[in-house]
């Protein structure tokens, strides 16, 4: 007088003839699809499928570390630019610059184009905006972003400019 478990649990009431048949179906759907039936919980992973997924989650943490990453060094740019960038001016004089092949300006006055020219005030570039810095901080935001100081002058170009330190440059060539 022995009956199935299933027998059983519909005898009991604690399932319906509905849920036996979709388990039935559900047993059988497994059954073609692995060649063999299933019996109790599904295995947690095979052998060969630990490494791949490991590799995956590897990968997965270190992009979530590297864009963490990068989203820490652009909030240190942006305090830093906040801090220390120089006020604006509406002086009605620019500063004209190459910046991706393109000339930009940004408004200047006489005392930051001469900051500009001598290499003490930097441009950087941070959110699509340029800012006028201290060399000093420029040199910080360039260890963090090489790319966000685009202007002033270079160790190069003040050797070259002091060969011609002695011809004045008329004011209308100023650009």
């Amino acid at each position: 007088m022995s009956s199935s478990l299933r027998d059983q649990l519909l005898q009991a009431g604690l399932v319906s003839q509905q849920q036996v048949k979709d388990a039935e179906r559900r047993q059988q759907r497994e059954t073609r699809q692995s060649g063999r039936p299933q019996r109790g919980p599904p295995t947690e992973t095979r052998p060969s499928d630990a490494g791949a997924k490991t590799a995956r989650d590897q990968a997965l943490n270190r992009r979530q570390r590297e864009k963490a990453e990068k989203k820490a060094l652009a909030a240190q740019i942006r305090q830093l630019i906040e801090q220390n960038a120089l006020p604006r001016v509406d002086s009605g004089e620019e500063y004209h610059f190459v910046e991706a092949g393109k000339v930009r300006h940004i408004a200047v006055d006489a005392a930051q184009r001469g900051g500009l020219t001598r290499g003490d005030i930097m441009i950087v570039r941070h959110d699509g905006r340029f800012h006028l810095v201290p060399a000093t901080v420029a040199a910080r935001i360039r260890e963090r972003d090489e790319g966000a100081v685009i202007g002033g002058v270079r160790e190069g170009d003040a050797a070259q400019d002091q060969a011609y330190a002695a011809y004045v440059v008329p004011d209308d060539l100023i650009w």
